[in-house]
């Protein structure tokens, strides 16, 4: 017998934007402190903290796939031609 694992599912998705909106109030007030202990493990040189920072301050940098990466997606291309 083949069971249902499709379909809809009961708290899955997307929250409603009244339900982001209320934990944004919720957690507004702590704004500061968040803010106060990123300065202080940047000043501590924690790198975890220093690489959040600059990840949400400027983004995540592109990544370089590099040569072997090259090779692999050739690789793959040449797999998919060879087995039409």
């Amino acid at each position: 017998m083949q069971e249902n694992r499709g379909g809809a599912r009961e708290g899955a998705g997307r929250k409603p934007k009244a339900t982001e909106i209320q934990l944004i109030e919720r957690l507004s007030p702590l704004d500061d402190l968040a803010l106060d202990t990123l300065k202080m493990r940047i000043a501590e040189g924690d790198m975890a903290a220093v690489k959040l920072f600059f990840e949400y301050r400027y983004g995540k940098p592109k990544q370089d796939i590099g040569v072997s990466g090259e090779m692999s997606l050739i690789w793959n291309e040449i797999k998919k031609y060879e087995s039409k």
